[in-house]
């Protein structure tokens, strides 16, 4: 094969991952070239598996590459399709007899870790990263995305400039010219440089091995300039006729690090850029199209598949809706000087014939990334029919995790391999508890297959049986597979995903309160131990005190009631009760806040109250100690009301109760447009104790009247609560009554209905009425709206008044 631009044994060709117009470029190449060594961009610790990776599989299939250690997670993806220029040059070079090698770093190395923060696949486009020259490309030939500029120079291209007998249509001198300017001055970034000098180190030794036979270096296009320099420090060329290199040596993984890769079954959508992919080409069912039957079989499949999608979604598409979206996207291709229609024209062309609304967002493919919320239903199915249904398929000798094998055990071992309608679990029943975990570690571990559908949400849910659905089966292969990095049996796994969950949550409550949940619904055994055992720590570092009472809810809650999952009064949910307990009293003292009631607030300091009540012996703080951090909440004035009213009622539920009325007088004197803030967190605390004259004292067979005595006179030394309120209720002006009234209401919601009858009766009873409490709670309409349309009335009155005009009422 004549080269002009490589003249030495080592031929380079540059690709894009995923482009035909490539994958036809290296098989030709291989054909012509015959070479001694085909060499590729790919993760060099598979080289001793290439075997398994060319069994026959149904392509697509992405090779799965995991590494975990005491500070890093990473993994990611490198897939293969029927026209992914790696696929063929792996597969032709074999069949040529040539040695064929895959010689870049391996997934886990350093190189990758900036971008395994940012993309998760091997063969993310390093022009998308430099992309200064491709927006200038863009602009020069005024189309609006690589993907459609790409398309105009290379899949749907004439031979041009640069044919020669071995590049017939142009192609590799148009490639190369691309990706040198590309890549032009940019410097690579450290891990691009890494990768390039060992990749380098690999062409070296293939040349020095070769015999003076080619060798085809088979990369992405980026790296492709950097790889000949590299290849060739000095400027001249090696022919091997020195001696043989040492090959490089694959790195390993550090000691105690685990990593490693597996195949795994991909599809069209995975590998779509449209759904999150991040390389290659988007719409793979379009360019599988091309790949298999050219330029224009794959337009008119394109405008076919539309169709039939529209339809079947009884989205009205008639004939010469088709026909006039063929003549647009003809018309657009010969006016943007294309030789054949490319996919954006084809898109365009029915865009233009089927959409008449005003759309809100730019059409996807002028660009890159997901369809956002509320694209036009039409858009949604153009994209779907280029991205196809395919979804590949592992030959059945290829091997798999350990993982896999212990699932599919576990599941036929308890009868739930081949279930097809919901099935219900008794959590009393060992056997149905050890389904649900079995079900339980899969949701966790993302596989998919079965949907709870109903069961208990806490340890304190009186709810002891549990419905599963089963669903789709489709991804669970690959799903497995990928969590085989996390353990060889379903237990481990499960357990080392929910401690990369706690540590991925820091601090962050929220998270950590359904990871408990989660942990004892997986019931992992020692491992879960090991979780709790962290969890005991990180709580004690929560920085709001809201999410920690989530926590500390769902904590005492299990430690106190559950009879189901083995873990009530355990020493290790007994540390995280503490941890977060103590937490709580330390972040509510020193708070400070405006008005307004903090629900979320509020439930932490009952959970604190619930702790110190019936876990007194978990906690370093103890009821006098909480006490006292309590009365001091109470009185500082620039904590929130709702966080004073809660610690006024911690207190009281402790059994050192101040003096409320007093509490409520002195309040209403200073800021009545706060009381409904601070009675809401005295109720949230002690609604029971407030309530609790209710029927103390109270003969068998006393009125309802006489039970609401009893309880209004539930107050501490003073006057009863429920008068006092009442008092300054009315003495209120119209005004301050209107801006208080939301927030009282709010407050007595914590109260039960049965409760808020037996206030108003109180309240009828103090005013000599008679009548039905139950009617005075069941307006008929929102009493909010009846005080401000009484207010308007008054304000009325007192202008016609005013006016002289107050006779005509």
């Amino acid at each position: 094969m004549t080269n002009t631009v490589d003249s030495g044994p080592a031929v380079f060709l540059g690709v894009r991952h995923h482009s035909p117009a490539c994958a036809r470029l290296v098989s030709r190449a291989i054909e012509t070239l015959r070479p001694a060594y085909v060499l590729v961009e790919g993760p060099a610790d598979m080289n001793d598996r290439l075997d398994e990776l060319l069994l026959g599989h149904r392509l697509p299939v992405a090779v799965f590459s995991h590494y975990r250690d005491e500070t890093r997670v990473a993994t990611s993806w490198a897939p293969l399709c029927d026209y992914s220029p790696e696929w063929i040059a792996l597969r032709d070079g074999r069949a040529a007899g040539a040695d064929v090698r895959f010689i870049d770093l391996p997934a886990w190395h350093p190189a990758f870790a900036e971008r395994t923060d940012r993309q998760t696949n091997r063969y993310a486009d390093a022009e998308a990263r430099y992309t200064e020259a491709t927006r200038r490309l863009c602009a020069r030939f005024a189309v609006d995305s690589v993907d459609a500029l790409w398309d105009g120079l290379f899949e749907v291209a004439e031979p041009g400039a640069g044919a020669e007998p071995d590049d017939p249509d142009g192609l590799r001198a148009r490639l190369d010219a691309y990706f040198e300017l590309v890549r032009g001055d940019a410097e690579a970034d450290p891990g691009d440089r890494a990768r390039e000098e060992y990749m380098a180190s690999w062409v070296r030794a293939a040349v020095a091995h070769a015999g003076g036979r080619p060798v085809l270096v088979v990369t992405g296009g980026f790296h492709q300039p950097a790889l000949r320099a590299l290849s060739y420090p000095d400027g001249g060329h090696d022919d091997g006729a020195d001696g043989a290199a040492d090959w490089p040596e694959v790195p390993a993984p550090p000691d105690g690090a685990l990593g490693g890769s597996f195949l795994v079954p991909y599809s069209f959508r995975q590998l779509d850029a449209f759904s999150g992919y991040q390389s290659g080409m988007p719409s793979p069912g379009y360019y599988q199209q091309l790949w298999e039957g050219g330029p224009d079989a794959a337009a008119q499949g394109l405008l076919r598949s539309v169709a039939e999608r529209l339809r079947a979604r009884r989205i009205p598409v008639s004939t010469a809706d088709l026909i006039a979206a063929r003549g647009l996207a003809q018309g657009l291709a010969l006016m943007r000087g294309h030789p054949h229609e490319t996919r954006v024209d084809v898109l365009d062309g029915l865009a233009g014939a089927l959409i008449s609304d005003d759309l809100e967002e730019p059409l996807p493919w002028t660009g890159r990334g997901t369809l956002g919320a509320g694209a036009h239903p039409v858009v949604v199915e153009m994209v779907a029919a280029c991205a196809g249904e395919t979804e590949g398929r592992l030959h059945p000798d290829t091997p798999v995790p350990p993982l896999v094998h212990d699932v599919a055990e576990q599941l036929a071992r308890l009868g739930l391999a081949d279930a097809d309608t919901p099935v219900t679990f008794d959590l009393t029943d060992p056997v149905g508890l050890t389904r649900s975990r079995v079900l339980h570690r899969l949701r966790v571990l993302g596989v998919p297959g079965f949907t709870r559908v109903s069961g208990p949400s806490d340890g304190a849910d009186p709810v002891f049986t549990e419905r599963w659905e089963p669903g789709p089966a489709s991804g669970r292969e690959a799903a497995l597979i990928e969590a085989g990095a996390y353990g060889a049996r379903l237990d481990e796994a499960a357990s080392v995903m929910l401690g990369e969950r706690a540590r991925a949550a820091g601090t962050a409550a929220g998270p950590l309160a359904g990871l408990l949940f989660d942990a004892v619904l997986c019931g992992v055994g020692p491992l879960c131990d090991d979780l709790l055992d962290a969890l005991a720590k990180q709580v004690g570092q929560v920085p709001e005190l809201g999410p920690l009472g989530e926590v500390l809810g769902a904590a005492l809650g299990l430690w106190r009631h559950d009879r189901v999952f083995g873990v009530a009064r355990g020493r290790l949910l007994g540390s995280v009760v503490a941890g977060a307990a103590d937490r709580v009293f330390w972040l509510a003292e020193g708070l400070h806040g405006g008005p307004g009631v903090d629900f979320a607030r509020l439930r932490a300091m009952a959970a604190a109250r619930d702790a110190l009540l019936h876990a007194p012996e978990l906690l370093s703080v103890t009821r006098e100690a909480a006490a006292e951090a309590a009365s001091r909440i109470a009185r500082d004035r620039r904590a929130p009301a709702d966080l004073r009213g809660a610690a006024f009622g911690m207190r009281w539920a402790l059994g050192v109760p101040d003096d409320p009325a007093t509490a409520v007088q002195s309040l209403a004197a200073g800021a009545v447009d706060t009381l409904g803030d601070w009675l809401a967190g005295l109720f949230a605390l002690a609604r029971e104790e407030v309530a609790a004259g209710a029927t103390a004292g109270v003969p068998a067979g006393a009125t309802a009247a006489g039970e609401v005595a009893g309880a209004a006179d539930a107050d501490v030394g003073g006057a009863p609560l429920i008068d006092v309120l009442d008092g300054i209720v009315a003495a209120m002006a119209e005004d301050d009554f209107l801006t208080g009234l939301p927030a009282l209401r709010q407050a007595f919601a914590f109260f039960p209905p049965r409760e808020r009858e037996r206030i108003a009766e109180r309240l009828l009873q103090r005013r000599g009425k008679h009548g039905s409490a139950r009617s005075l709670l069941r307006t008929t309409a929102d009493p909010l709206q009846l005080a401000r349309a009484r207010a308007l009335e008054e304000n009325v009155a007192r202008l016609l008044d005013r006016h002289g005009l107050g006779a005509v009422r």
